[in-house]
């Protein structure tokens, strides 16, 4: 890594994407991490002119914090886990509600080392997509990266966020 980046070179450039692309259709964009605990959010500060893309960033990493900050409902969590299409699906319409963002992300996932469970792996992070105003349900997504490093999960994790930020 040099000493002008904090990131990976390929995390930067995808970020860089993310703002000049969103900027140029004047798209503001809200986050809902969990696992990335704020990666995504400074990847994007990263980038010089971010602050015309990105509103806010939540980091909720424990379930309170999702049910305090994102008004994701307990029972969600109680039945479907916070590593779920529901949680992030409500991270995400939450994190809209209290933003001035067109598109929110949200992020959950077990990154390890321990944490896993047999349905539930180490390497398994979901993902949502909210964009407001929409009459569609969030877009959820379950990726399950396997068998990395804690740092490697969160690299993959990021990186897939980002891409789901592109227009």
């Amino acid at each position: 890594m040099d000493k002008d980046r904090m990131l990976s070179r390929e995390i930067t450039d995808l970020a860089q994407r993310v703002v000049e692309e969103n900027a140029k259709i004047g798209r503001r964009i809200a986050l809902a991490e969990s696992c990335t605990g704020g990666l995504v959010a400074a990847a994007l500060t990263e980038v010089p002119g971010s602050s015309a893309v990105l509103d806010r960033g939540f980091v909720t990493y424990s379930n309170e914090a999702k049910m305090q900050s994102l008004n994701v409902a307990s029972d969600i969590i109680e039945t479907f886990g916070a590593v779920s299409i529901a949680c992030v699906w409500a991270m995400a319409a939450g994190a809209l509600a209290k933003s001035e963002a067109d598109v929110a992300i949200a992020i959950s996932g077990v990154a390890g080392p321990g944490g896993g469970t047999k349905l539930k792996p180490v390497g398994t992070v979901v993902f949502a997509r909210a964009v407001k105003d929409s009459q569609s349900e969030p877009e959820g997504e379950l990726k399950s990266f396997g068998d990395l490093t804690r740092a490697e999960i969160r690299h993959q994790a990021t990186v897939c966020a980002l891409e789901l930020l592109l227009p």
